[in-house]
């Protein structure tokens, strides 16, 4: 498993090593262990710019996520591209009071979102799979941080 990260974010700063450990340790509970994955941190301006590019909606979010991974996509490459995930560390931040969670667990969060949708899953697509989707990711936070338990304001 290849992880590749980048703060962009010129204030913010983040713990890269921790990250890579946590997200090895949910790759690999799902299966995932030959995959690549690249992260960016990023902030407001620049996430809504590629919120903008991308999916036409002129807003900052949280996480986008950019699947790599095609059906057809070749078997004899050593290492399967799973995607790319952008993360906004202002939004991040932001977000922690509503959550109740430190910097550290909301973007723990948020790569736990942006990964599942590189794997296949949506939300938006109905609400079984929005239940679906919700219970993995609790699932992973919970593989991650024992006891803690996702507010009901967090919508993941």
């Amino acid at each position: 498993m290849k992880v590749l990260i980048r703060n962009d974010h010129p204030k913010i700063k983040v713990d890269t090593g921790k990250i890579k450990h946590q997200i090895g340790r949910f790759l690999s509970s799902m299966d995932c262990n030959d995959y690549e994955i690249s992260i960016l941190f990023i902030g407001d301006q620049e996430i809504r710019d590629l919120n903008q590019r991308f999916r036409g909606i002129d807003r900052s979010t949280d996480v986008l996520s950019f699947p790599q991974l095609f059906e057809g996509q070749p078997e004899t490459l050593e290492t399967l591209i799973l995607g790319d995930v952008a993360i906004s560390l202002e939004t991040a931040l932001a977000q922690t009071k509503k959550h109740g969670l430190s910097l550290e667990e909301e973007l723990t969060l948020l790569l736990i979102h942006g990964i599942l949708h590189l794997l296949g899953y949506d939300h938006e697509i109905s609400d079984h799979e929005e239940e679906r989707m919700r219970k993995k990711t609790r699932e992973l936070f919970t593989m991650i941080y024992p006891g803690k338990k996702l507010a009901d304001t967090c919508g993941f």
